[in-house]
Formats: structure tokens, C-alpha cells, sequence
């Protein structure tokens, strides 16, 4: 049984599902990398709040202090947004990921599908090749013994030798009893 069209084209769905679960997964990865770097960002700003507030401390400096104390509370609203923003992207990007490893395992299996039954095509070819050759051998004895005589002679040349069947006649018959003989299937 060859592999039919519609395997290949099962195979073909199965290669571009995958990747646009892995295209899918990467953006996912890469929303929640930023929100990674904007989560930072929101930390050194309450950071730099807070360094402005101590500064302002010894400097005695009201609106240094406000403005610190504000940035310090700016930075802290947008970590704790990022924060609950990062745990909605890290269950995305698990979802992600477990729907793309079933694509690449759904493509995966199409593949071994297909591998099966070109190896089941490529031994039942052999197998033919080999029952073709068998039946040569087994016929050549045939053609052999329907040259001998009436008498139940093996045919003479004209030198009074037993003459063997020519085997650079048969051959061709032989290569072309075997199908695909020429095949990629056989090395």
C-alpha cells in the first residue's frame, strides 16, 4: 500500500499547525520576557523613589521628599499590575507550550505512519523481487528439461556437449519479472 495523497497532505497540516504553535508559543515568551523587563523597571523606579525620599532626608528639600515618595508609590502600582500581567502570561505561555508539544507530537506520529508504510512498501517489494527470482530459478530447470529430446536426451550442440540454458538470454526476462528493480527502495 503506497502512501496516499491524503497522508502526505495530513503530514503537510500536521508541519504548519506545529509551527504556528511554536510562532504562537515564541510570541507568548516574548510578551512575558518584557513584562520581565518592565516588572524590573517598576522596581528601580520605587527604588529611585525611595533613594530621592532619603536624599531629600538630609537635604531637608519638601518637594524632593514628595516627589520621591510618589515615585516610590508609582513604581510600587506598577509592579503589583505587572506582577498579576506576568502570572496571566506564564499560564498562557504553559498552555502554549503544551499545545504545541501535542502538534509536534500529532506531526510526529504522521511521520512514523508514513516511514511504516514505505518500509511495509519497501519489504513487500524485496519480497516480490525475491519470489520473481525464485521463480526464474525454478523455471530455468523447466526450460531446461523441455529442450531435451524425444529420447530423454539433454540437447546437444554440435560438438556433443550438454548444452545449459543461456543465462545472458534469460536475464532480461528476469529484470523485467521484477518490478522496481531499479527502485530507490533497493541499494
Amino acid at each position: 500500500m503506497a502512501v496516499s495523497r491524503a497522508l502526505r497532505r495530513l503530514l503537510r497540516v500536521h508541519e504548519l499547525e506545529e509551527e504556528q504553535s511554536r510562532l504562537a508559543l515564541e510570541s507568548s515568551i516574548g510578551e512575558l520576557r518584557r513584562l520581565e523587563q518592565l516588572l524590573e523597571l517598576a522596581c528601580k523606579r520605587e527604588r529611585g523613589g525611595r533613594q530621592l525620599v532619603r536624599v531629600s532626608a538630609h537635604t531637608g528639600e519638601l518637594p524632593d521628599r514628595l516627589a520621591g515618595l510618589e515615585e516610590s508609590r508609582a513604581g510600587r502600582r506598577s509592579a503589583v499590575l505587572l506582577e498579576t500581567k506576568m502570572i496571566d502570561a506564564e499560564s498562557q505561555v504553559v498552555e502554549l507550550r503544551q499545545a504545541y508539544l501535542a502538534k509536534r507530537v500529532e506531526r510526529r506520529q504522521a511521520e512514523m505512519l508514513i516511514k511504516e508504510i514505505e518500509a511495509r512498501d519497501s519489504v513487500t517489494s524485496a519480497r516480490r523481487g525475491q519470489r520473481a527470482l525464485d521463480d526464474w530459478f525454478l523455471n530455468r530447470g523447466h526450460v531446461a528439461q523441455s529442450r531435451m529430446n524425444h529420447d530423454g536426451e539433454k540437447p546437444q550442440n554440435e560438438t556433443g556437449e550438454i548444452q545449459q540454458p543461456n543465462l545472458e538470454e534469460t536475464l532480461p526476462e528476469l529484470i523485467e519479472a521484477v518490478p522496481n528493480w531499479n527502485s530507490s527502495s533497493h541499494p
